[in-house]
């Protein structure tokens, strides 16, 4: 059975921002340092956090300013098989 979706596509990535920009102050950087750091510029961060939009490229970068890269590079590495089928495209 398919898990139910509870958060639209927009809710997800408001959250996200939202976890993002908890890391962030817990780590005691501004925004403006973290554009630095990261080299994603100031504008994209403010606008991240504030709509959760955001290339996946710069995500990376502040993900990797902020000592999170290995959230992002672990993403899609665990998931399940659906059915025996996919087991089989898999080994196509």
């Amino acid at each position: 059975m398919d898990a139910l979706l509870w958060e639209t596509p927009e809710e997800m990535t408001l959250n996200l921002a939202k976890r993002i920009r908890t890391v962030r102050k817990r780590r005691g950087i501004s925004q403006q340092k973290l554009s630095q750091l990261s080299n994603v510029s100031y504008g994209t961060i403010k606008r991240f956090e504030s709509t959760g939009k955001i290339s996946l490229l710069s995500l990376t970068q502040i993900a990797l300013a902020l000592d999170c890269g290995n959230e992002i590079r672990n993403l899609f590495t665990s998931v399940p098989y659906k059915n025996i089928q996919e087991v089989i495209n898999e080994n196509k």
